[in-house]
């Protein structure tokens, strides 16, 4: 194909509203060096990192929820995931395409390959070494554009039946959750509870689990069950569901769980952490609710818990995903899917959270 010398893309120009972001139709296209390759983007999927990156909300001056706006102070510093971030930035880690160039060290071979891109960028010298990462959509550009550029080990390759807008739903969401299960060392006869199971991290923690034997208790709100329970978790609690103890033992017969999985953070988290059972495991990649939270410290530590932040990954956790969409042992949940013009909607509506799963940009 023709490689145009400009794109469509949608691009953040610093912390802020809905404001920052710019439809540019005449964006560079960006040139692979080295090791890189050109993907020509045919959709991008939607998270929350792309709103708490476009409003700083990473920053520690920041204490509230997520709300999509904009925050008192100034979030310059330490606004993205990894510290600052370099505007004009544009943004996307969700992204799937064809392979349409390479670099001068990358095998020519790849071109015409479909693939799903790995948002964490790596040391590939060093592909453990968890100080030398950076992230698609933050410190290097992403997938709201017609094409970006990519170290090759980062561009997947795979092989499924799925729509490109099903595939969108699957990277960050689901890699973070996998993330999140290994941290906490699930196995087949753990119980999890997870909430904010309605959301792309939610809904792949139900799935995921399940996937390893577990039982799970999602916990969503009543409007949302119908679509939580397609994904057939163990038992569904509301998501503010009083005692939560009293509630876990009508569900399941047993008033704790072993695991909680937990994006949502904020005044929940007093609650979630007394379901734990003696030497359970909290597990967090998230806070959507608030990232300040009231913690007990005689019940961590007379409970015997062990908690885990989860937020880089093992390179294989990636291909393991990549197999597990191949084999069809997990299923897209797409909710919505916008023209990449209309970002800014998909963004609202992702931000409304009327929805289940993850909501996606198409570049056709």
């Amino acid at each position: 194909m023709t490689i145009p010398s400009t794109m469509r893309a949608f691009v953040l120009h610093g912390h802020g509203g809905f404001d920052q972001l710019t439809f540019h139709s005449d964006w560079p296209v960006p040139i692979p060096t080295n090791n890189q390759v050109l993907v020509n983007v045919k959709a991008c999927g939607l998270n929350n990192t792309d709103i708490n990156t476009r409003t700083g909300w990473y920053s520690k001056t920041v204490t509230t929820a997520t709300t999509g706006g904009e925050y008192d102070g100034d979030q310059d510093a330490d606004g993205g995931w990894d510290g600052g971030v370099n505007f004009p930035r544009i943004q996307g880690g969700d992204a799937v395409g064809i392979i349409v160039g390479t670099g001068d060290n990358v095998d020519g071979g790849l071109v015409g390959k479909r693939v799903i891109v790995d948002t964490i960028t790596r040391d590939w010298d060093n592909p453990m070494d968890f100080n030398q990462t950076s992230y698609v959509g933050s410190a290097l550009d992403g997938g709201f554009a017609d094409y970006m550029v990519i170290d090759w080990r980062n561009a997947c390759p795979i092989d499924c039946e799925l729509s490109d807008a099903e595939l969108a739903t699957f990277a960050i969401s689901y890699s973070t959750a996998e993330n999140m299960l290994n941290r906490a060392q699930v196995e087949a006869h753990d119980t999890v509870l997870i909430p904010g199971a309605s959301g792309g991290v939610g809904s792949a923690l139900v799935q995921l689990a399940n996937r390893r034997g577990a039982k799970t208790i999602a916990m969503a709100s009543e409007a949302k069950h119908a679509e939580v329970a397609r994904m057939n978790p163990t038992a569904i609690l509301p998501r503010q569901p009083g005692d939560l103890t009293q509630s876990l033992q009508k569900a399941i017969g047993q008033s704790t769980v072993s695991v909680v999985a937990d994006i949502v953070g904020g005044e929940q988290f007093p609650m979630l952490i007394e379901a734990l059972e003696r030497g359970g495991r909290y597990a967090c990649s998230g806070a959507i609710a608030g990232p300040i939270v009231n913690l007990d410290l005689r019940t961590l530590y007379l409970h015997d818990l062990t908690f885990y932040g989860c937020t880089i990954f093992e390179p294989h956790v990636f291909s393991a995903l990549v197999k597990y969409i191949e084999a069809g042992e997990i299923k897209p949940m797409l909710a919505a899917s916008y023209p990449l013009e209309s970002l800014p909607e998909a963004q609202q509506a992702f931000i409304d959270k009327k929805h289940v799963g993850n909501i996606v940009v198409t570049m056709e």
